[in-house]
C-alpha cells in the first residue's frame, strides 16, 4: 500500500466522528500519521458582503476542524494528528486530498446529507475518484468477533479487494471471509441462453477462480482464519447475506460486468447505498 498517512474528512457531523474514530484506529495499527480535512466554502447563496464576513465563516470552519483533532488526540496520544482547512467542496476537496495517502476514511452521510439517504455525495464520489482506498463508515468499531467480508469475481479489482481485506484482517485480529456470487439467472434467462449453459462446470470455475484468488494472500497471512463461500447467486445478494454480522465489506471498484467509462460498478455502488456495515472500495491503483 502507497502512501504514508490515513486521511479522513470531517464536518462536525456525527457520521464524521464514526469515520474520525475509525481513522484514528487505522492510523494507530498501521502506524501512520493521521490527516484530518475541513472543505468549507462561503455557505450561502449570495457573496459575502465583505472581507470580515468571509474571515468570521473561515473561522467558524477552523473551530470545526479544530474540534475533529481534539477528539482524534484525545483518542490516541500517541498518534501525529494534523489539520487542513481547504476551500471547496467537499468531494473535490477529498479526492485532492486523498493524493499521498495510504487509506482514506469518510462518513455514510455528512452535516449536508438529506435525513433519508443512507450515504451521502462524498460517500459515493470519494471511491470514485480517490488515489487510494476508501473507507465508507457507517459503524465507527469493529465488533469483536465480526468478520472482514471480501467481495471476489475474479477481477484486478477484487484481487486488489482481496489483498486489503487481509491486511485489514490481520490488522485486527479479525478472520475473513472471501464470498463470490457467480451466478446471475435473470440476465442468463433474459438472453436466452440458459440452456447451454453446464452450471456444474460454472460452479468449478468459479470455485477455482476464488481459490485461485484467496490462496497467494493466505500464503502471506497464514495466521489469518480465511474462509471462502462460493454462492450460486447474484453478487449483491450473495454480499448483502454474508454481511449481516461483519464489521466491514470490501469490495472492487468495479468488477468483470462492469460497464466502461463507470468509475464505480454495480456491484460496489450497490454496496455503498445497502450494506448495513462499513465499506471499503478498493481500486487497482489504490
Amino acid at each position: 500500500m502507497n502512501g504514508s498517512q490515513v486521511m479522513v474528512g470531517f464536518d462536525g457531523s456525527p457520521g464524521s466522528e464514526r469515520a474520525l474514530c475509525w481513522a484514528v484506529r487505522e492510523a494507530e495499527l498501521r502506524r501512520m500519521r493521521l490527516l484530518i480535512c475541513h472543505a468549507w466554502d462561503w455557505p450561502y447563496p449570495v457573496p459575502p458582503s465583505g472581507p470580515v464576513a468571509l474571515d468570521t465563516a473561515r473561522k467558524m470552519a477552523q473551530h470545526v476542524l479544530d474540534r475533529g483533532v481534539r477528539i482524534a488526540r484525545e483518542a490516541s496520544p500517541r498518534t501525529v494528528a494534523r489539520d487542513r482547512l481547504v476551500v471547496g467542496s467537499a468531494e473535490e476537496v477529498l479526492v485532492n486530498q486523498s493524493h499521498g495517502a495510504a487509506l482514506a476514511v469518510v462518513g455514510a452521510r455528512g452535516a449536508s446529507g438529506c435525513p433519508e439517504q443512507l450515504v451521502g455525495s462524498s460517500a459515493v464520489q470519494l471511491p470514485s475518484y480517490a488515489h487510494c482506498p476508501v473507507i465508507v463508515v457507517r459503524r465507527p468499531t469493529v465488533a469483536p468477533g465480526s468478520p472482514i467480508v471480501v467481495g471476489v469475481d475474479g477481477s484486478v479489482a477484487s484481487e486488489a479487494a482481496v489483498g486489503f481485506g487481509f491486511e485489514e484482517a490481520a490488522l485486527r485480529g479479525r478472520p475473513l471471509l472471501a464470498v463470490y456470487g457467480y451466478w446471475e439467472p435473470e440476465a442468463i434467462m433474459s438472453a436466452g441462453v440458459d440452456g447451454y449453459i453446464d452450471q456444474e462446470e460454472l460452479s468449478r470455475t468459479a470455485g477455482c477462480t476464488l481459490e485461485r484468488t484467496v490462496a497467494p494472500w493466505r500464503e502471506k497471512y497464514p495466521y489469518v482464519d480465511a474462509r471462502t463461500s462460493l454462492v450460486p447467486g447474484p453478487p449483491r445478494e450473495a454480499l448483502l447475506d454474508a454481511v449481516e454480522d461483519a464489521g466491514l465489506l470490501v469490495v472492487g471498484g468495479r468488477g468483470l460486468g462492469g460497464v466502461e467509462g463507470l468509475r464505480l460498478g454495480s456491484v460496489s455502488s450497490a454496496m455503498l447505498h445497502s450494506a448495513p456495515c462499513s465499506v471499503a472500495v478498493v481500486r487497482p491503483h489504490g
